[in-house]
């Protein structure tokens, strides 16, 4: 796990947020995709997939053995990655489910963010692997959906996610961080953390809500 990973989940998703509106970074947030398997927040470096209809996948070569989708993203993981996943066929069918939950939890991953459905959600809950999906389903990706590639550009909501950047989800959305940009977001995002526990501590030592919320706090994503 590297630094950024490592400073990045000890922040939560408001503050990377704020931290990206205060640099000029829009579009970079993903709502209502909901915490359905445990209640911890996750944070890491992407690796991606993204499904299509299955008859628009091109076709399988004969002379390789076929892999189900999401298995090739599982092998390049290395521990504390984040597996992203879109799914947006519109096809009720999943895109995630409970071998390839128990696989990544081998391996090492820190979640998954599954812009679509997801199943086998309640053997998620029992492996304690955080899922952050779009809806559920029981129906199977078989016949329905296919990988169409793997670490490529995904959309996650409004935001094109490449493989590389950083994320963070935890129950308020899920924020990607550009790779080229982590160090400053996540820098500024550690500034806004601090002065909000700063003005947590005034409070509980008495102070006044609108004297703790007012000019400083109002200003600092100037």
């Amino acid at each position: 796990m590297n630094e950024w990973t490592q400073r990045l989940a000890r922040l939560d998703c408001c503050a990377v947020s704020d931290a990206m509106d205060k640099l000029g970074l829009r579009d970079r947030v993903a709502s209502g995709l909901e915490q359905r398997a445990t209640a911890r927040r996750i944070a890491g470096r992407v690796v991606t997939y993204r499904l299509v209809p299955a008859a628009e996948a091109p076709p399988a070569d004969p002379a390789q053995p076929p892999r189900h989708l999401g298995t090739t993203a599982v092998d390049l993981a290395q521990p504390g990655d984040v597996i992203v996943v879109e799914q947006k066929t519109g096809i009720d069918a999943g895109s995630w489910g409970g071998i390839l939950t128990l696989g990544a939890k081998v391996k090492g991953v820190a979640g998954v963010v599954v812009d679509g459905p997801v199943r086998d959600i309640d053997e998620a809950r029992a492996y304690d692997f955080p899922v952050y999906c779009r809806a559920l389903t029981a129906r199977t990706a078989r016949g329905r959906v296919a990988e169409l590639e793997t670490n490529g550009t995904v959309t996650i909501g409004p935001v094109s996610v490449q493989a590389g950047d950083y994320v963070i989800a935890d129950a308020s959305g899920v924020a990607f961080i550009p790779a080229a940009d982590a160090q400053r977001v996540i820098e500024a995002a550690e500034m806004i953390a601090g002065r909000e526990a700063a003005m947590a501590k005034a409070l509980l030592a008495g102070q006044r809500l609108p004297d703790v919320m007012g000019a400083d706090y109002e200003h600092m994503l100037r």
